[in-house]
């Protein structure tokens, strides 16, 4: 089983602005601590033609169920890996270091009278019996929560 997400953020700027601040490890720290995270490591590095984003963080696990919490503990590792082919894709790969399941999918930006969508589309599973379909719909809550966060930082950061 696997739960699909699919979310727009949207930013009153170019295509070129967007790219170029997802690729800012700045602006990725900055969402970091937004979040709220305990720690984190950011890297950008080139990769071929494109650009790899790499974001290991490490968040509290309040709030979590106790059906949940008794899987991940106290805190959650989370490594999100974003493979930039050009200015408009990525690849995106998430996972939780030793725990079952992950998310893959992609990030698309599209540029319409100077405002920019980010499409966010993700497949998230968790290999777990009975509760796995639970686990992933909370995965999938937690991350639209993050999405949104990231949006409120991207705004800010490109005012500026």
């Amino acid at each position: 089983m696997s739960r699909r997400i699919k979310h727009e953020l949207t930013y009153d700027a170019p295509l070129a602005a967007v790219a170029a601040m997802l690729v800012d490890p700045v602006f990725r720290e900055q969402v970091c601590d937004r979040q709220h995270v305990l720690r984190r490591q950011v890297s950008v590095t080139p990769s071929g033609s494109g650009t790899e984003v790499v974001v290991d963080q490490v968040q509290a696990a309040e709030g979590i169920p106790s059906f949940a919490k008794k899987f991940v503990g106290d805190e959650i590792n989370i490594v999100q890996k974003e493979i930039w082919t050009d200015a408009e894709r990525a690849d995106v790969f998430v996972t939780i270091p030793g725990k079952p399941g992950d998310m893959r999918g992609t990030i698309r930006l599209e540029e319409r009278d100077g405002r920019t969508t980010e499409t966010v589309s993700l497949e998230i599973k968790v290999g777990l019996p009975l509760v796995g379909g639970k686990i992933e719909g909370l995965v999938g809550d937690l991350l639209l929560k993050a999405l949104a966060k990231e949006n409120e930082v991207g705004r800010d950061y490109l005012s500026r």
